[in-house]
């Protein structure tokens, strides 16, 4: 007798429900054991930063007290000679912070002035500054030490103040500071695999593995948190905007599942930075900061999906089967022929069904391995992408070699012909006794053998890598160093280059080898840009100039060719764009240059000039003048 139509009805939906039911508890399973492992995952993590933390604090905490030592010191502080000996203090301040790599080291006298500091020499220095609404002054009276972070209200650099009592007997007579940065530490932590935050007892971000987060706040500040900090500078008047984050659900051992959404901002980081985190934190002894892990559950969240859907097909099965089951006892009643071919037909969808299961098992494994392997292909791309960058300065330097290496063979060629003439005419001469002859050989062989030096040289000098320091460089020996570089090449095209080089001589503040390459490039382009052109000629014009962001050194290059389009201006800058044909560049030398001249302080600019042709036109600080006294002492011959 067959089942009502009702009955039948409410049968599929408690198998559907069933079927659900089995997939949300798998995925609530799979979440939960996930969400452990990253948890243990995330708590050794923790212990790696605090410890890296801590050690970094330590290497300075003694610092301050050994000042106590020395009698120079203490003979400033004395009520008997205040301020005698102030300039030996400071030179004394100013090694040992050089010696220690810390940002500052002063001294602070009983009524909050600062009497000796190690940057006495600069402009910003510390020296007469009233310091007494530091926290870290009052308390260094009251128990002896202090800890402080903050930023700076003279320069505005964020640091560590660890400062100590100076005692005469046992008597205090003073507080001795000493700030340090903590930005190698986060630059260390900017390349783990989860964000880690640093914050204070407010909740305020002070140090952090990514740059958008610090100086945020993980609650919001009331109306006398701010008021205090207004009073004590700590921030230096920072909006500390709120992070944006927001508590999901408490777990054990002190972790949370949060959600940070940061609005208006996009940044390019190795790591997630916004969605859902697992945080798990710490307090910092010796500090009220507090450490905070933040794990991405997006791995997570994906296995526990993957395994619900199995689950789910699972349990489909089963319920698929056990209604085909049923279906077949209600049919063993009938006739046998019917009951064979139902048998036959039930056995040919369970057969299609668990082929369409093992398929789908399958493809889900697939896919698994191959979002794994996506996973390691990006970590080695990201690590191969890093040391790329890298070298892509010294490549660029190598590929303006490789163009010019025919122009170079050539003229080197030249010379090695006529050493061989002159070496067999030399040897024929010796056996004659004509010794002027064979002494007049060897002086030309001499003067060749200089020139191919100097070819040479020209070429090792330019392929060198750079240390990056800035110092003074004088345009016209840059320039000189430039075109002897190109010499072949300018030779070989027949092109004529008119320098203008204003009085006196401009000199820049920058590296003087890269700057050499900025100019090879510009040059050479403006080489590509007028061939099949009649008029062959390179204008470089050179002045320094006042502007109001202060003394520039400005240099233009302008060719005679056609000029530039409206889509080669619109893509000037842009890695691996080029407007020559295939095979003759990569398109990274003005990108290069670029990034070059930006990290100089400087820009670079293209467009077309008025009367035709291109021009490409370079500002950069000018040198300090060596009557400034935060100048450093330089010769305007040497580069």
């Amino acid at each position: 007798m067959p089942l009502p139509r009702s009955l039948r009805l409410f049968t599929v939906l408690l198998l559907l429900a069933g079927v659900g039911l089995s997939g949300g508890l798998a995925y609530l399973l799979a979440q939960r054991l996930g969400q452990a492992q990253i948890q243990a995952t995330g708590l050794h993590r923790l212990e790696l930063y605090t410890a890296s933390l801590q050690r970094e604090i330590s290497k300075y905490a003694f610092l301050p007290g050994t000042l106590e030592l020395e009698q120079e010191v203490q003979t400033l502080l004395s009520a008997s000679a205040p301020g005698r000996g102030a300039d030996s203090v400071n030179a004394y301040l100013e090694q040992l912070n050089e010696r220690a790599d810390t940002l500052s080291i002063y001294v602070i006298d009983l009524q909050g002035q600062v009497v000796a500091t190690s940057n006495w020499r600069r402009p910003d220095s510390f020296m007469g500054e009233d310091l007494r609404f530091r926290p870290y002054f009052r308390d260094a009276l009251s128990t002896g030490s202090g800890r402080f972070f903050g930023i700076g209200t003279t320069r505005g650099e964020p640091g560590y103040y660890l400062a100590s009592a100076l005692l005469d007997g046992n008597r205090t007579v003073g507080v001795a500071v000493t700030k340090v940065s903590l930005e190698q530490l986060e630059q260390s932590w900017s390349t783990v695999e989860a964000p880690v935050i640093v914050t204070d007892e407010n909740g305020v971000v002070i140090l952090g593995s990514v740059p958008d987060w610090k100086f945020t706040a993980l609650r919001p500040l009331d109306d006398a948190t701010r008021k205090a900090f207004d009073q004590t500078l700590q921030y230096n008047r920072k909006a500390l905007t709120p992070l944006g984050m927001k508590v999901l659900s408490d777990l054990d051992q002190g972790a949370r599942v949060v959600r940070v959404a940061r609005e208006g901002t996009e940044m390019a980081s190795v790591y997630p930075v916004t969605g859902r985190f697992l945080t798990q934190s710490r307090a910092l002894p010796g500090t009220p900061w507090t450490l905070t892990v933040f794990s991405h559950l997006a791995r997570a969240d994906e296995a526990a999906q993957s395994d619900a859907l199995i689950a789910t097909i699972g349990a489909a099965f089963v319920a698929l089967l056990g209604f085909m089951l049923n279906q077949r006892r209600r049919h063993e009643r009938d006739r046998l022929r019917d009951r064979l071919a139902a048998r036959e037909a039930l056995q040919a969808a369970h057969d299609e069904l668990e082929r369409k299961v093992q398929q789908r098992t399958a493809d889900l494994s697939s896919t698994n391995e191959r979002l794994q392997s996506e996973v390691q292909e990006r970590i080695r791309a990201e690590g191969t992408l890093r040391a790329a960058q890298n070298e892509l300065v010294q490549a660029g330097k190598l590929a303006v070699i490789g163009q010019l290496s025919t122009g170079v063979a050539h003229e080197l060629n030249q010379p090695l012909t006529a050493l061989r003439t002159l070496s067999g005419n030399s040897v024929r001469f010796l056996e004659r006794g004509d010794l002027p002859t064979v002494r007049v050989n060897l002086e030309r062989i001499a003067q060749l053998a200089d020139r191919m030096g100097r070819i040479t040289g020209e070429l090792r000098a330019f392929a060198r890598k750079s240390t990056g320091e800035p110092q003074p460089v004088p345009l016209r020996a840059a320039l000189a160093n430039a075109l002897a570089v190109l010499e072949p090449r300018i030779q070989q095209t027949g092109a004529q280059v008119l320098l203008d080089l204003a009085e006196p001589e401009p000199v820049a503040w920058c590296d003087g080898n890269r700057l050499e390459q900025v100019l090879v490039n510009l040059i050479n382009n403006a080489l590509d840009a007028m061939a099949g052109s009649t008029a062959l000629r390179v204008e470089i014009r050179c002045e320094q100039l006042a502007t109001a962001e202060g003394e520039q050194v400005h240099l233009q290059v302008r060719d005679l060719g056609p000029g530039l389009t409206d889509e080669a201006l619109a893509h000037l800058f842009e890695p691996f764009f080029t407007t020559k044909s295939s095979g003759d560049g990569l398109g990274l030398g003005l990108a290069l240059s670029a990034g070059i001249v930006r990290e100089s302080g400087g820009t670079l600019t293209g467009a077309n000039h008025p009367d035709g042709g291109a021009v490409f036109h370079l500002a950069l600080p000018a040198a300090p003048r060596p009557d400034s006294e935060s100048a450093p002492e330089f010769s305007p011959d040497r580069p």
